[in-house]
């Protein structure tokens, strides 16, 4: 099917010309383009003629006419000027393209609704709206906020926040809670019995009150008694009518006075919009829509009923608790601080007739996120205060993307005091050196950076020595199914293909990857998306370190949170366990960066099997003296290395590295080489033993004992062959002491002693 056979697309034109356009959808995507009913269109704020986000489409117009060209959407052909491209890419919203004339003189416009590819995207968008509403209200009713007082909607104010402003309230008239709310006042309305009067035939009075006794009495126009009558001892004659009381159940009452109120607040702020607005303007449109609603809940008979409010009855428990009357009250509430609030990432979201529901999924996240955050670790920050401040605008939501945002405070617990920080767009800077916090290698931004560190330091100490730790979360609205990305089975020639056509769907977990293994200290990386399913993979046994995706899905009837919320109690628990492996890791990175670097020249035994924790910069030596020949010949046939355990000259100070030694080198009196090297042997436990004289004599010491205690070492000659052969200058040791004081044991690190290795036989 050619462009020529598609149906047109009439356009009406100022000067009443009308023009015509064809579109074909390059795509097989379902519903790529289609025709929405006016009614639909009018309900949903759209324009009428559909096409879909991320698809590219060719267009026709009548000849000597051609759309204006929009940068990296809509083109114009080379060849034929009445053709061209459309390519929304990731627009999405109402696309207003201009029409141009053979001298590129604009000559009218075009509005074409670009969808999202989610189906679901127009219920979520106007949740989020109204969650993020809720949220910054919440805020501004806190008691402590100063910014709630002395300011009143005026949408006449600042046209350039207007949107922003209108926005706001929309999410409020057009949320689902608001339409229940007044189904249900409508349906079961509040009512009260008070007391009328009317005049009545004196025969069909039933109930005869004091009242009406002083009536029978006064009235005129009376009718004479009978002589016979059982009433005759009374008046000789009765009122025809008389005015007489009774009971009516009215819904003239406060509540549904305030509610009639509240609605009427409503109307009066979008008529203003609509009358400072250009009607072919989309804002235009939006508040017609939301005046015709408004009006017709008003039309109903209740309101017609109903008196003028003349007090504000906040008091009233109906108003309080009541299903329907709560909500309203609530949120006529948020509507007065709504309708003054200017939002820094508003444009971003909704500007220009656009709907960024991705970048707008983004900011509902975030608010998502702190309250889990704030819940978990009953975190009560003055800084979450500071999102929202005082202009000489009015009220401003300090929240645009690529803005650093940081949310702090302190969680306190009898295990641990811990400092918690909650960042929107923190960058991470790739040109940091160790052991400074950042990148390792080009600036990262994660959407979102839980950093937790010991209370009682600053964040850029805590990150020197190795006790920050971030968790980073990343904001996929697009995303359908995580576990679909996250499949074991892959296919690495389709990746390649999906990768060079730009559909390459698996480098947002890659992403998730850079952030946790490029960002220092990081010790997880997740994806938060609206799909079905939760994926989460841990690196150790802990927590953390960890990769995955959590679900977060816009809705007015669940909260999906729960495992999120989950998992960082999990964390929590993870961080008041000072004895996790974490824990551990990092004060062993701590303290291996921070030591003194080495260079071993000499070849070492490899770390396994037997020698896996042979560490050299944490394998130490004892370097000893042995008295003569007589005294080394029974050290090595009794396998036993004495040394004294007095507080006399020549006693061995014991210390972790001389209790813990792994090799025993020894050299004699006067000799400044030392070649005679022995594995320590680890019994129990690697250490020396404590022996009396007694203990010495009965293995045959070749002397008579000096002291009354050795400390005694269990020896066994070495079989590495990289240590067979070699000598060391033991004068180059910075503990070697010369002359008398050559016989004191001390002990090296293995490093430290391959550097005075001298050359094998």
């Amino acid at each position: 099917m050619s462009l020529a056979d598609y149906p047109k697309i009439e356009i009406s034109l100022p000067d009443r010309q009308i023009v015509w356009l064809k579109l074909i959808a390059i795509t097989k995507a379902k519903n790529a383009l289609r025709n929405i009913s006016v009614s639909e269109a009018y309900e949903n704020g759209e324009a009428q003629v559909q096409i879909l986000e991320g698809c590219m489409y060719e267009y026709r117009m009548e000849d000597g006419y051609s759309l204006q060209e929009i940068e990296g959407v809509v083109s114009t052909s080379k060849l034929v000027a009445s053709t061209g491209r459309i390519s929304p890419n990731n627009y999405v919203g109402t696309l207003i393209v201009g029409i141009v004339n053979k001298q590129s003189i604009r000559v009218g416009e075009f509005r074409i609704e670009v969808q999202s590819v989610k189906t679901s995207y127009r219920d979520d968008y106007r949740s989020m709206l109204a969650d993020i509403t809720e949220q910054c209200t919440d805020l501004l009713l806190q008691k402590n906020s100063p910014v709630i007082q002395n300011l009143i909607p005026d949408p006449d104010k600042n046209s350039k926040t207007l949107y922003q402003r209108f926005a706001f309230v929309k999410s409020i008239l057009e949320s689902e809670e608001f339409d229940l709310s007044i189904l249900r006042i409508l349906s079961s309305p509040v009512t009260k019995w008070a007391e009328s009067e009317q005049v009545r035939n004196i025969t069909r009075v039933r109930k005869i009150k004091s009242k009406e006794v002083k009536n029978i009495v006064r009235e005129k126009n009376r009718i004479k008694l009978p002589d016979d009558h059982f009433l005759n001892k009374l008046p000789k004659s009765l009122p025809s009518k008389i005015s007489t009381s009774y009971s009516k159940e009215t819904v003239d009452t406060p509540e549904n006075r305030f509610v009639g109120f509240a609605l009427e607040s409503y109307l009066s702020f979008v008529s203003q919009i609509k009358e400072i607005t250009h009607p072919r303007e989309r804002i235009n449109s939006e508040a017609a829509r939301l005046e015709d609603k408004l009006e017709q809940i008003l039309s109903h008979p209740i309101f017609k009923e109903t008196s003028t409010l003349e007090s504000l009855p906040l008091n009233s428990p109906i108003l309080q608790r009541k299903e329907g009357y709560r909500e309203i009250l609530r949120g006529w509430l948020m509507f007065d601080l709504a309708a003054k609030l200017i939002w820094q990432g508003g444009d971003d979201v909704y500007g220009g007739g656009k709907k960024n529901i991705a970048l707008l999924y983004e900011y509902w996240v975030f608010f998502k996120l702190l309250n889990v955050i704030k819940e978990v670790f009953f975190v009560d920050s003055s800084s979450i205060d500071d999102l929202i401040q005082k202009t000489e605008d009015g009220l401003c939501l300090n929240l645009k993307q690529g803005k650093y945002t940081p949310i702090r405070g302190v969680y306190t617990s009898k295990e641990r005091k811990l400092d918690i920080e909650l960042s929107y767009n923190k960058i991470f800077k790739g040109d940091q050196e160790y052991p400074y916090g950042g990148s390792w290698s080009r600036q990262l931004r994660p959407d979102y950076t839980l950093s937790i560190w010991p209370h009682g330091i600053d964040p850029d100490e805590a990150d020197k020595e190795e006790l920050i730790v971030h968790i980073h979360f990343d904001a996929k609205y697009k995303v359908e199914d995580f576990s679909k990305v996250l499949g074991d089975v892959v296919d690495l020639d389709s990746e390649r293909d999906e990768e060079s056509k730009g559909t390459y769907k698996k480098a947002d977990i890659y992403k998730m990857h850079t952030y946790r293994d490029a960002i220092r200290r990081s010790a997880g990386a997740y994806v938060l998306y609206p799909g079905p399913k939760e994926y989460t993979k841990k690196g150790f046994h802990e927590i953390v370190p960890g990769l995955g995706a959590f679900s977060l899905r816009p809705s007015n009837s669940y909260d999906d949170s729960e495992k999120l919320k989950r998992f960082l109690k999990d964390v929590l628990k993870h961080f008041l366990n000072r004895a996790s492996q974490r824990e551990r890791l990092s004060y062993s990175a701590y303290k291996v960066y921070n030591s003194e670097l080495h260079d071993v020249p000499q070849a070492l035994p490899e770390s396994f099997r037997k020698n896996r924790n042979l560490i050299p910069d944490e394998t130490t030596v004892l370097i000893a003296y042995f008295k003569n020949e007589a005294h080394l010949k029974w050290i090595e046939s009794k396998g036993l290395y004495n040394a004294r355990a007095q507080d006399k000259r020549g006693s061995l100070r014991l210390g972790p590295d001389e209790t813990g030694a792994r090799y025993l080198l020894l050299h004699s009196e006067g000799s400044l080489t030392a070649g005679k090297i022995y594995e320590i042997v680890e019994k129990e436990e690697r250490g020396p033993r404590l022996f009396s004289k007694a203990d010495l004599k009965k293995r045959k010491y070749p002397s008579d004992p000096s002291q009354d205690f050795y400390l005694v070492y269990d020896i066994k000659k070495v079989t590495d062959t990289e240590f067979i052969g070699a000598t060391w200058d033991i004068s180059k040791l910075e503990k070697f002491k010369s002359g008398r004081g050559s016989s004191l044991p001390f002990a090296v690190t293995l490093s430290v002693l391959m550097g005075v290795v001298q050359k094998k036989d």
